[in-house]
């Protein structure tokens, strides 16, 4: 994504987080169907931010911070996915850009029904599921690696799609998901195609930030933080310590 976004073209979707699960896990749904996959993502600690010497004060100052294991959604929520609650609901489709449902990530969403779609696959499927923390999704996001990328240090291409990426996928709009291979924790596509709400609300610097893992809330709650970059993102803004502010 880049640094400045409008918000009508924000390109969002979301990973979800349910508090129990095996090794993987699929719950489901009232109605039969199937719910997102889910990982697990180890307990763990890492150093959250870029050092001192970056040029990016919203990412600083480092810290350590201490993660306990949660399940996290292995793909982005599809368009299939995400219509299900929107049906159930009686909330409006965002723009399908004309991808194919099934496999294709959900875009246009608000922060707030990203929000109310975790809180619908709990009440769904009696587990607990939530937005990720801004931490425990950067965690997720390093797979466990402590280099600006979760391949290493450079920009490397054909990793992910984005705009400097040299990814084989079509430049005006996201790839259908799993298309390129997991992060060292099994999570997919969480570099680019698709920027990712979190929970957390919007704070300039990471000055007083908490260090056990939990949402940041305080701050300024009307701008929320999506991560991970997007299809139209020079490879440098899906590092996993970069972060964009958004209206939720």
């Amino acid at each position: 994504t880049p640094v400045a976004k409008t918000e009508p073209k924000t390109e969002t979707a979301t990973k979800v987080v349910a508090s129990t699960a095996p090794k993987e896990l699929q719950d489901t749904l009232k109605d039969g169907s199937k719910g997102p996959k889910l990982i697990w993502i180890p307990a763990g600690s890492f150093a959250m931010g870029s050092p001192g010497t970056s040029t990016s004060k919203d990412e600083r100052p480092r810290h350590d911070v201490k993660i306990n294991k949660f399940a996290l959604s292995k793909y982005e929520i599809t368009i299939t996915e995400y219509e299900s609650y929107a049906q159930a609901t009686k909330r409006p489709m965002p723009d399908d850009l004309y991808m194919e449902h099934d496999t294709s990530p959900v875009v246009l969403v608000k922060w707030d029904d990203a929000f109310n779609y975790a809180r619908w696959l709990t009440e769904q499927t009696g587990h607990k599921y939530r937005l990720p923390s801004e931490a425990e999704w950067e965690y997720a996001a390093t797979g466990g690696k402590d280099t600006p990328f979760w391949w290493g240090y450079e920009e490397k291409p054909g990793m992910a799609h984005c705009f400097s990426c040299e990814s084989q996928f079509d430049p005006r709009k996201p790839a259908k998901i799993g298309k390129f291979q997991p992060n060292p924790f099994g999570a997919f596509d969480i570099a680019g195609n698709v920027s990712e709400w979190v929970y957390d609300c919007w704070h300039d610097t990471y000055k007083d930030a908490p260090t056990d893992g939990s949402a940041w809330e305080g701050g300024d709650c009307s701008l929320r933080i999506a991560r991970g970059g997007s299809f139209i993102s020079p490879q440098q803004s899906i590092r996993p310590a970069k972060r964009d502010k958004l209206k939720s």
